[in-house]
């Protein structure tokens, strides 16, 4: 063997190597985070069983929090993503059907679960956006919970997620966030609802909900992370962005129909206009209000 081949040979073995090693290193550091029991104080707060606490509920999760997107339209559960090397992601069947955590859910596993991000045995949920449910008023997650309470039950039996390889080595490298309940200041006091109006204010707690998830925390669009290569990167929202040249009956008008002024139709596979069709005129503009005071970016 000449030694220019055993140089190259020498080469590749070493390349193999470390691959095997990072390969090694991302298994067991995800899965020691995939697995890592969260010892939380969760605080109970009170679900109501009024009717307009459960009609309230059933306008959040169907509009502002787009629980339908992830558990399926019924809540019955639902696979949102299913790439070998990302990963199989489930969201769970929320009824108290065969398969459903609403067979053995309390209040405050609820709680623990949709602000937490954590199930009762003290796991992390896998891709669960409790980060923005975090900042769910106790009103109002106890509104929702009163509403999935109300489900009909459904028999569906739902696989437990799992992440591929290419998701756990996004995950471990910090690409994409996996695993809310490790972004989570515990400890941190929940802000409060401001009154429900036509507000700045208002709009910004709808955002904070609905929105920075996937056009970010200061709602600048871009690449939204954890989604394949393909996909479109999110709006801009702020005014010196997508919506520089549009007002509050543009605004509107797109959220109603999935069409913006310059006649492009929004796709629901990527942004969910269906949802928010059912908000109320008051809630939008509170919305725009909000978008409106944020620095053009």
């Amino acid at each position: 063997m000449n030694k220019t081949l055993a140089w190259f040979l020498g080469i590749i073995a070493v390349l193999i190597g470390l691959v095997v090693i990072f390969s090694v290193f991302v298994y067991f550091n995800s899965q020691s985070r995939f697995t890592r029991i969260y010892d939380v104080d969760i605080q109970a707060v009170e679900v109501p069983n009024s009717p307009e606490a459960v009609e309230r509920g059933q306008y959040l999760v169907t509009t502002i929090a787009g629980c339908v997107d992830c558990h399926g339209a019924n809540y019955a559960g639902d696979v949102f993503i299913d790439d070998a090397m990302i990963g199989r992601f489930f969201g769970a069947n929320l009824t108290s059907g065969n398969g459903g955590i609403g067979q053995d859910y309390t209040d405050l596993d609820w709680v623990r679960s949709i602000r937490h991000g954590i199930k009762p045995d003290g796991s992390p949920i896998l891709v669960m956006p409790a980060m923005d449910y975090y900042n769910l008023s106790d009103a109002d997650l106890g509104a929702i919970i009163a509403y999935i309470k109300s489900l009909p039950p459904v028999d569906n039996m739902v696989e437990p997620s799992s992440a591929g390889p290419v998701g756990r080595a996004l995950a471990v490298t910090g690409q994409i966030n996996m695993l809310s309940a490790e972004i989570i200041d515990h400890d941190q006091p929940h802000p409060g609802a401001p009154e429900r109006a036509q507000t700045p204010d208002y709009g910004k707690y709808l955002a904070s909900i609905g929105c920075v998830g996937c056009h970010g925390a200061e709602l600048a669009g871009g690449p939204i992370a954890g989604t394949p290569p393909d996909w479109p990167p999110a709006s801009n929202l702020t005014p010196g962005g997508d919506l520089a040249t549009w007002d509050e009956a543009d605004f509107m008008q797109t959220l109603r129909t999935g069409m913006t002024p310059s006649g492009k139709i929004l796709d629901a596979e990527y942004m969910p206009w269906p949802n928010l069709i059912l908000m109320t005129d008051e809630d939008l503009g509170a919305l725009w209000a909000y978008l409106q005071t944020l620095p053009a970016r």
